[in-house]
């Protein structure tokens, strides 16, 4: 298929791009990623058809019932793929790690490959290396098919560069509008928040037991978990046993309108997690003006600067997040100095600096369909 749009400069307008990757609902990292690059897209004038990999079963009772609902989503998935591939110029794939790269990314550049469309593959997640060291044969196969490999950190870089496989860095970008700054100044109880999904490798309980202990100094904190998940229930639970139903709130999904205004009302954003990348959430914070209290797991050292615009822990050491925590609460100098930073840090993430990198990728990729 010849590209409609001039494959010299890539313009935006009017290229057509199949949008491959989840959407909320639920809402989590990738599927708000993918959400607002399709509207950030769309602003350009480029015509974009979203491929969602998460659509919802058709009848419901099919997702009850587990080798019967893999059938029901991945047939008119693949249907999907065919379709919209040729009605476009340009794949772009939202990729992650295990099932979800062989299930729904990889059938997509090898849908793009049979049809001579280019393909972007945007892999996200912080499990890339442990997925590679068995995997690494089949998705640089993969990838072999006229495909560019883009990712969002220098940290997925260098372990794709590890496997001999190349990548590009297109950062994950976040639409400052939509997460505007908080009053500069904080009043009242310290109110702290999560906003990770109740998934075992993002670490909750961390996050719980370091509050317990910040409550040890300002016995009228706070703490709102937003996000939902596996982990729902047995989180729920754990809070009730403890005694914290009054002063924890585990709010499950919220729309982003939501989610920007309960950033607006934290006065610390915590990252428990484990395993990570670069998470939409700490961007989401320092636009938000709402310094950062994270693990420094994975890419987050890529991304945040240890006592410049983040406080950075070790994981799984409630101790150590608690500490971090109540410096920022006890010293509102600091505070307002970690607020401004992240303010600062996060202008590396908006559409302006990002879109001209994305570009280029795009332009790769058309041209490489070509030959």
């Amino acid at each position: 298929m010849t590209p409609s749009s001039g494959v010299g400069s890539c313009v935006l307008t009017g290229l057509r791009i199949g949008l491959v990757g989840p959407l909320p609902p639920p809402s989590g990292g990738m599927a708000n990623l993918t959400r607002q690059l399709a509207e950030l897209l769309a602003a350009e004038d480029a015509v974009v058809t979203w491929v969602p990999v998460n659509a919802p079963y058709r009848p419901r009772w099919v997702a009850r019932v587990p080798v019967l609902r893999a059938v029901f989503r991945l047939l008119p998935y693949w249907v999907a793929l065919w379709r919209v591939a040729g009605q476009c110029d340009i794949f772009h794939v939202m990729a992650n790690s295990g099932w979800s790269w062989h299930l729904w990314a990889a059938p997509a550049i090898w849908v793009a490959h049979w049809r001579g469309v280019a393909v972007v593959v945007n892999y996200h997640g912080g499990e890339a290396a442990q997925f590679l060291q068995h995997a690494h044969r089949v998705v640089r196969l993969t990838l072999r098919q006229r495909s560019v490999l883009v990712v969002p950190s220098e940290f997925l870089a260098d372990v794709f560069n590890r496997f001999d496989l190349a990548s590009d860095i297109v950062p994950n970008v976040i639409d400052l509008g939509r997460f505007p700054p908080r009053h500069p100044v904080r009043a009242g109880a310290p109110h702290l928040l999560v906003a990770r999904n109740l998934e075992p490798i993002y670490d909750i309980d961390t996050a719980l037991r370091a509050f317990q202990l910040v409550r040890e100094d300002f016995a009228d904190a706070r703490l709102t978990v937003a996000g939902s998940g596996p982990e729902a229930q047995r989180l729920h639970q754990w809070v009730d046993a403890q005694g914290l139903s009054g002063v924890v709130h585990l709010t499950g999904r919220l729309e982003r309108e939501a989610m920007a205004a309960l950033y607006r009302s934290a006065d610390l954003v915590l990252n428990p997690s484990r395993v990570d990348n670069m998470p939409l959430s700490i961007l989401e914070a320092w636009s938000s003006g709402v310094p950062v209290v994270s693990t420094d797991v994975g890419g987050i050292a890529y991304l945040a600067q240890d006592g410049v615009n983040a406080s950075l822990v070790a994981p799984a050491d409630p101790s150590a997040m608690a500490r971090a925590c109540v410096a920022l609460l006890s010293d509102e100098a600091l505070w307002q100095q970690r607020a401004q930073a992240g303010l600062q840090a996060v202008q590396r993430y908006t559409w302006a600096r990002v879109q001209p990198v994305l570009k280029s990728a795009y332009q790769r990729a058309l041209k490489q369909a070509l030959h």
